[in-house]
């Protein structure tokens, strides 16, 4: 019992400084930021790309971690079957 009020009270933590720093979040990059939002006001579309750009760096860790996952998985498979 007292281990799950140890996770929850840190989950808890965990999360209110996440909410803590959101309003940070969005400050990043402002040169980015006003780039984009200045290239969508006259008609561009080069806040799009930027956003695709970024969706593809945030999935890319997780698709090589998920790929080292399958290796090592089948890896294992191979060792229990020998």
């Amino acid at each position: 019992m007292k281990k799950i009020i140890t996770i929850s009270i840190s989950l808890i933590l965990v999360l209110a400084f996440l909410l803590i720093g959101i309003d940070d979040l969005s400050a990043q990059c402002p040169m980015c930021k006003m780039s984009a939002e200045s290239n969508l006001e006259a008609g561009g579309s080069a806040g799009k790309g930027l956003n695709r750009g970024i969706l593809y760096m945030f999935a890319t860790p997780y698709l090589l971690v998920f790929a080292l996952g399958v290796i090592w998985y089948r890896n294992r498979l191979e060792k229990v079957d020998e």
